[in-house]
């Protein structure tokens, strides 16, 4: 019998999902219905699954979703219009641009024109400056599910020695912030660490997001540690027909950790399912801010 217990998003988030439903549901009640606007920039293979999934997972959780497609020739300056008119439009409570772009969009700048009461996945650089201020409403949703990851395994977040493999500011920098918030013990190791392993041994949680397949391995983790593994990669592999495929891993080396790890996410299938969760979170917890501003706003 394996030792360790596997972290899989679609179970954590089970309880997170009713809890949403109840929250999308009052709030149509009063004339609020959530609606998530999904920009894509050209014929996008790579995006179409996370669309249909995004769409899936919104219907059951009452909110309605709307996937916009635009020229992959688009202009930028079109494509700010485009969206300072869903901005403007109360009927559309949030908004999301999916990836990957082509390239001569500027990403940086049409993320940033997206209205922070309606910036979803919180990557609005106003958004990430509340999460130094220990305000994770609208916080980036991978960061967000992967603390929720962590916090599944029932561990005392206070004085908990963790490690953060991967510096990114919608990633690696709030998850640091999040549990600092909650009295962890955090350090940050990046490409600059000279002795990454040193770290990770002593780690009661490892989260990991660099992009590397393999990167962690089992000696180089603590036994009974908590290892979330949020990196996403593509790795060519041999089947047992001596046929190559493709195959979807994370940063992690799955089948080493394993032996030694107290919780581990799988890849795909741990925190990918909980991000969207948090998407949806962060939909109706866009609509309540926007509510609340325009009660107070009525009222003055």
């Amino acid at each position: 019998m394996d030792s360790y217990k596997l972290l899989k998003g679609s179970e954590v988030s089970r309880p997170i999902h009713q809890k949403i439903v109840e929250r999308s549901n009052w709030l149509q009640e009063r004339g609020w219905t959530p609606k998530l606007a999904s920009l894509e920039i050209g014929n996008n293979p790579a995006a179409a699954m996370y669309i249909r999934n995004q769409k899936r997972v919104a219907a059951k959780m009452g909110i309605e979703f709307e996937n916009r497609e635009f020229k992959h020739d688009i202009s930028n300056r079109e494509m700010l219009a485009a969206i300072q008119a869903m901005n403007a439009d109360p009927r559309i409570t949030g908004i999301i641009l999916q990836r990957p772009v082509p390239p001569h969009i500027d990403l940086q700048t049409i993320q940033g024109a997206i209205s922070p009461q309606k910036d979803v996945e919180g990557m609005h650089p106003a958004n990430i400056g509340k999460v130094v201020y220990d305000d994770f409403v609208l916080g980036p949703c991978t960061s967000l599910a992967s603390v929720e990851m962590l916090k599944a395994t029932g561990l005392e977040l206070r004085g908990l020695e963790v490690v953060i493999v991967g510096h990114s500011e919608i990633v690696g920098k709030p998850i640091a912030l999040h549990l600092m918030a909650d009295l962890a013990t955090v350090t940050i190791c990046h490409h600059g660490t000279r002795n990454l392993s040193s770290h990770t041994r002593r780690a009661d949680a490892i989260f990991v997001a660099v992009g590397k397949a393999g990167l962690i391995t089992g000696d180089m983790v603590k036994p009974g540690a908590a290892v979330i593994d949020i990196g996403i990669n593509q790795i060519e592999v041999t089947d047992e027909n001596g046929e190559k495929k493709m195959k979807t891993v994370g940063d992690v080396d799955f089948d080493s950790v394993r032996d030694v790890a107290g919780w581990i996410t799988p890849v795909p299938g741990g925190v990918g399912p909980m991000t969207l969760t948090m998407l949806m979170n962060n939909t109706v917890a866009a609509v309540e801010q926007q509510k609340k501003s325009y009660e107070r706003m009525i009222n003055a």
